[in-house]
């Protein structure tokens, strides 16, 4: 349940700062980590839990860090850090749409994330609530692929 829950965390991070291309994500067990791949098989970057802060944290393929996500629980959402603290978004579930949102600081939808039945994805939209890409889980490569419109 535990890497259900970051690896659904990693999703939606990736997917607001996709560009156009199609990514692939991949848990790397010997590392204990998840490692973002381009379309070339190239990797970008990756994720990694700090059991020490309680945060997951975002690395580019140099190892330099980009941002943090924690849990907070007293607002019952994720928050998401800068490099330097600062917070950039919030995600949290909105149980009226059935769908997870992402804020910006000032509590604006800048996109959301909603379960798609018909085709077995996660749907990633907009503020516009415009279709921009959609992950969908490869039982052949065992991997997560996020496909930009």
């Amino acid at each position: 349940m535990k890497k259900l829950t970051i690896l659904l965390i990693t999703l939606i991070a990736f997917a607001i700062g996709a560009t156009a291309q199609s990514y692939t994500q991949k848990w790397n067990d010997l590392y204990k980590r998840t490692e973002f791949f381009d379309s070339n098989g190239r990797m970008i970057g990756y994720a990694k839990y700090n059991d020490l802060y309680n945060r997951m944290e975002y690395y580019d393929a140099n190892g330099n860090l980009q941002k943090t996500e924690q849990r907070n629980n007293l607002y019952n959402r994720t928050d998401t850090k800068d490099r330097y603290g600062n917070t950039q978004s919030t995600r949290s579930y909105n149980n009226l749409y059935d769908r997870e949102e992402v804020k910006d600081t000032y509590g604006n939808v800048i996109g959301y994330k909603k379960w798609n039945d018909l085709y077995k994805r996660y749907d990633v939209y907009n503020s516009n609530n415009t279709l921009i890409g959609y992950y969908k889980w490869s039982d052949l490569y065992n991997r997560w692929e996020y496909h930009q419109n």
